[in-house]
């Protein structure tokens, strides 16, 4: 498997993987095997890459078997639920700080196949990229759709820690912090 920040090559795989899984797409008895809510643009991952660098994925036999995307509060802010997350911000407190738009930055959505699921592909590229990130920012911050019990166990088996919960266009979501300065242990 090769782990990369990703390029303007890696748009149309990373969107094709995307739509296996994204709520709108994704069959409902799939649901409970995990999804991905935000849906993207080829332009906005395009700026993502250029202005970002915060794109990771994973190949495996050639193919994108797995994505992470990180973004700046700024980049993020063009969708409503990031607009609400920011604002609560200055009531969070991790790491000894207040959170802040310029200390942390957003995790995710994250997107594995189907197919490589459980085989480590999630911790090897969740380190990648916090390694990538820890460079610029001290603090990871994520949300978790309540009803995403796979994501939320995967999440939580790496070390995030829930820090509030809030509710966003009648869906109830955990929000969870991790310090980009740990290491994940390699097992």
């Amino acid at each position: 498997m090769q782990l990369h920040t990703a390029t303007l090559d890696d748009i149309d795989e990373v969107l094709e993987l995307h739509s296996k899984y994204q709520i709108d797409s994704i069959a409902p008895e799939d649901k409970k095997d995990g999804f991905v809510t935000t849906a993207f643009t080829k332009e906005q991952l395009t700026q993502l890459i250029n202005e970002e660098q915060g794109l990771f994925i994973a190949r495996l036999h050639g193919k994108v078997v797995a994505y992470i995307m990180c973004g700046s509060w700024k980049f993020c802010s063009i969708w409503p639920i990031f607009t609400q997350m920011i604002q609560d911000l200055p009531n969070l407190h991790y790491l000894g700080h207040t959170i802040t738009t310029e200390n942390s930055y957003q995790y995710g959505p994250v997107c594995i196949d189907k197919s490589v699921r459980g085989s480590g592909v999630l911790e090897a590229l969740f380190d990648f990229a916090r390694e990538k990130m820890s460079k610029r920012y001290p603090i990871l911050v994520t949300f978790i759709n309540k009803i995403n019990q796979r994501s939320f166990n995967a999440h939580s088996r790496l070390g995030l820690k829930i820090i509030t919960e809030f509710s966003f266009n009648n869906n109830d979501y955990y929000e969870l912090v991790y310090d980009t300065s740990k290491k994940l242990p390699m097992k």
